[in-house]
C-alpha cells in the first residue's frame, strides 16, 4: 500500500512537471537576492523541506522504541531464567540434642562371668 501511495504521488508530481515547465517565476528570499526558478523545482524543494525533517524525527523516534523494547526483552529474560549459579536448596541439618554425649570408651562398671 505503501508503494502504490509513493509511485502515485511520483506520477503527480511528474505530471505537473510537464504541466508547468515553462513557467519561471522570481523567489526573493532576502532584498536584492533573487531566485529565478521553475514551478516543479520550487515545489519539489518545499515537498522536500517538509519532509526530510519529520522522516528523520519518525526514523530517531523508531529506533529510540526499538531500543526501549529491546532492553525490557532483555530484562524480561533475565528475570525468567533460572538461575544457574545457585544450588538447589538442602535439607537443613537436624537441630543438636540437648541429651548429654555419651563417652566413647564406656566402662562396664559390672564384669560378666560366666559361671
Amino acid at each position: 500500500m505503501r508503494t502504490i501511495l509513493w509511485v502515485l504521488l511520483l506520477v503527480g508530481v511528474i505530471a505537473f512537471s510537464f504541466g508547468n515547465w515553462d513557467r519561471q517565476i522570481d523567489v526573493r528570499i532576502w532584498p536584492g537576492i533573487v531566485w529565478d526558478t521553475r514551478v516543479p523545482a520550487l515545489v519539489i524543494v518545499s515537498f522536500l523541506l517538509g519532509l526530510i525533517p519529520m522522516w528523520l524525527y519518525h526514523r530517531g523516534a523508531m529506533w529510540r522504541q526499538s531500543r526501549r523494547i529491546t532492553a525490557l526483552e532483555t530484562a524480561t529474560q533475565k528475570m525468567a531464567a533460572p538461575k544457574l549459579d545457585n544450588p538447589a536448596p538442602t535439607r537443613p541439618e537436624p537441630a543438636p540434642s540437648t541429651r548429654p554425649a555419651e563417652p566413647s570408651n564406656p566402662v562396664d562398671p559390672e564384669p560378666t562371668t560366666k559361671p
